[in-house]
């Protein structure tokens, strides 16, 4: 009879292991500290198994090794792996924080990649031959599409903002509604920001309503700045009022302090042409004369994560020289993204044809249902082991952009028969080329909205390899 001690004795030792064919041949095309860190997990578990075995299943226990092997390469390529991978978006959320936010245009991939993999003009300026600024790669473009006088890009919109306040307010009070007081997603919160860059905030009204005159009774001789913060991630409505941007500069010029707005999400486009609501463009709080607006690149605008800083060129160039720039400043591959995605927009139609972001929250409901329709009928062709349906839905931007905008969608709905929905859900979540989905009503829908054209036929092969469905089978 054999006890747990003879079975310790019986698990192979690493150095044999490594010493197998099959094992040389995979560290050749894997790292041995990956390999080694693969088998060192795959023997403690044959150790934690055998630990645990009763006196009761002791004799029927059998070592795995005829597939250890299998195992170990297996889980080596999987463990090789990049981490940080494509994934197939059918959620119908466009700028889905968790998935990347916006997904960037097929137009500029060349230009990414050109400066990614080679030198680059980052900072040199190859008419003096002398170090240039990074930041003349896309000052231009911006003020162009803006009208501004000068543009800076940092990070995100959360560092443009407190780069903002620091060097404009800092050790001063900066006034500001409380009903724009907003979380900016990840519990980080416009009240926190201000505190980190020295200024000192000033609430003023209430949640659902203030008015200029809350804001001129506010202004002392420690004011700092005027805020208004666009609340582009919820709405306030019903008995509300607010003091508009027009008017804010207006009383900023009077008492000779500087207005700041933060858009928030940001866009070029008037939306409302498309049949979406009223946001307001960048080129609108320009107009009305703000002396700073901040927004975000990777929102509305369709392009790299980025916090994109316009207004006043002397405020600007009191930026450039802050500390806190260098530790907010963007790489060659953000600025190369920006620069390509924004130069897109010099043609508006071409822009809401070739920017992804664009391109989805403005396509037509005929054209949905058109490829909702096709792909229907594919799925219904291969003969998965589930009922399969068409059905309309909502799409959401997504990102805290246009919280109540429900775009009018297609979606199929899949229930499976042999295994549940939240199976399904797992197996495509964790598919070799993760396809994301939801789950409604006990099914799994999947948003054609979201969907590129060259990954309906990745979604087909998902779904027959999750569902054990071969080729020329049919259930």
């Amino acid at each position: 009879m054999p006890d747990k001690k003879s079975l310790f004795t019986q698990i192979p030792k690493i150095d044999d292991i490594l010493n197998e064919k099959q094992i040389q041949e995979l560290m050749m095309a894997i790292p041995r500290v990956v390999v080694l860190d693969v088998i060192r997990k795959k023997i403690e578990d044959i150790r934690k198994e055998i630990s645990q075995l009763s006196e009761v299943n002791i004799d029927q226990y059998q070592l795995p090794y005829p597939s250890l092997l299998e195992k170990i390469i297996h889980d080596a390529y999987e463990k090789n792996k990049m981490s940080l991978t494509k994934v197939v978006n059918t959620t119908g959320v466009i700028l889905h924080t968790n998935l990347g936010r916006a997904v960037l245009s097929e137009e500029i991939r060349e230009a990414v990649w050109s400066v990614a993999c080679n030198y680059s003009t980052l900072e040199i300026d190859v008419k003096t031959g002398k170090r240039g600024s990074r930041y003349v790669h896309i000052e231009e473009v911006i003020t162009k599409l803006t009208g501004a006088e000068s543009a800076l890009v940092v990070n995100n919109n959360a560092a443009a903002v407190l780069l903002v306040l620091s060097t404009m307010a800092k050790n001063k009070e900066v006034i500001v509604s409380r009903g724009q007081l907003v979380e900016i997603g990840g519990s980080f919160r416009v009240p926190e920001v201000m505190e980190q860059s020295g200024a000192l905030l000033r609430e003023v009204g209430s949640t659902n309503k203030t008015h200029l005159f809350d804001y001129e009774r506010a202004i002392t001789e420690d004011t700092g700045a005027l805020l208004k913060v666009h609340t582009s991630n919820y709405k306030i409505l019903g008995f509300t009022e607010e003091v508009t941007l027009k008017e804010l500069v207006g009383l900023g010029r009077k008492h000779s302090i500087p207005v700041i707005e933060d858009i928030g999400s940001g866009t070029f486009i008037d939306f409302s042409k498309y049949g979406l609501v009223k946001e307001p463009t960048v080129q609108e709080s320009v107009d009305a004369g703000a002396d700073i607006i901040t927004f975000s690149g990777d929102k509305l605008l369709g392009g790299p994560q980025a916090g994109i800083i316009i207004g006043k060129k002397k405020y600007i160039d009191l930026m450039k020289k802050n500390p806190l720039t260098r530790a907010f400043r963007v790489d060659k591959m953000t600025l190369a993204a920006l620069e390509a995605t924004l130069k897109i927009y010099f043609d508006e139609q071409e822009a809401i044809r070739k920017i992804p972001t664009l391109n989805m929250m403005t396509r037509k409901i005929e054209d949905i249902e058109r490829k909702a329709k096709d792909f229907n009928k594919l799925l219904m062709s291969i003969g998965l082991p589930c009922n399969i349906s068409l059905t309309q839905d909502y799409s959401q931007i997504g990102g805290g952009s246009m919280p109540l905008v429900e775009l009018p969608t297609w979606v199929i709905r899949i229930y499976p028969n042999d295994i549940s929905v939240n199976e399904l859900e797992k197996r495509l979540r964790e598919y070799q080329t993760p396809i994301i989905t939801r789950i409604q009503d006990e099914q799994l829908v999947l948003d054609v909205r979201t969907i590129k054209d060259d990954e309906y036929t990745l979604i087909l092969d998902a779904l027959r390899t999750v569902m054990g469905v071969k080729k020329g089978e049919s259930h």
